[in-house]
């Protein structure tokens, strides 16, 4: 893959998620990123369509990222995204208060996570059988979730998700932050949805964060998100999970 290749896929996949809208060779023209032609455009998308980093929906259509070129985007175009000032103050604004109160930590924490990315957030204790959600409403109203069996699926997959831990930390390294995406993904019944996972333990036991959403899902800004509430929680070990389409 050449730069101005690389330069596209990720157009694509930047554009795509802001959108949810398959994206052509026009409309990466129209943000200005690209000094060449559209068939220049075209031919090079169609080359990554080869390779197996893009797919047409619909042949009227443009295109879409696979999860290979997702993979690809996170492992060598995405950089890592500071967490901005007025979010890294809110949640400790947020925990701070929570502690004051001696709120249950694991369902109010769910719930600032799912305002801040938007998606779905889990907090869970291993063991326990401690699972707090919230913002399942959001998720399920992600045009992904439009088609009944794709909605079906989802809930199903994720109601049983506190039977899936074992196999979610079997997969990772310790104090490691890692991203599944589609098939990738321990969870089975979402190979449509992308998760990002890092390990946790307090003194009540290990647990997992989550904050599910789309694979087009903003990757960077979620990583920050979750290895930021990490530090504040203070532990030295935090499995958080990120699910996306």
């Amino acid at each position: 893959m050449n730069t101005r290749q690389k330069n596209i896929l990720a157009g694509v996949v930047e554009l795509y998620t802001r959108t949810a809208v398959p994206v052509g060779s026009r409309a990466l023209l129209d943000e200005g990123q690209f000094d060449v032609s559209p068939a220049t455009i075209r031919s090079d998308m169609a080359a990554l369509e080869a390779e197996g980093y893009l797919y047409q929906p619909h042949t009227s259509a443009g295109r879409i990222p696979t999860d290979l070129g997702y993979r690809f985007y996170v492992e060598e175009i995405m950089s890592d995204e500071e967490l901005s000032l007025k979010d890294q103050k809110k949640l400790k604004h947020e925990l701070l208060t929570l502690q004051a109160k001696h709120a249950r930590l694991s369902r109010s924490t769910a719930k600032l996570l799912s305002t801040l990315s938007g998606n779905l957030a889990v907090m869970g204790m291993i063991g326990k059988d401690e699972l707090h959600d919230f913002g399942m409403k959001e998720l399920l109203e992600k045009p992904e979730f439009r088609e009944l069996d794709d909605f079906c699926r989802v809930v199903e997959a994720l109601d049983s998700l506190d039977e899936r831990f074992d196999s979610i930390l079997a997969k990772l390294r310790d104090g490691e932050t890692h991203i599944f995406i589609g098939e990738e993904n321990p969870v089975k019944g979402i190979g449509n949805c992308s998760m990002v996972v890092t390990p946790y333990e307090s003194e009540e036991g290990r647990g997992i964060i989550a904050i599910i959403g789309p694979k087009r899902m903003e990757y960077a800004k979620n990583k920050s998100l979750l290895e930021h509430m990490r530090k504040l929680l203070g532990t030295s070990l935090v499995v958080i999970v990120v699910v996306g389409l």
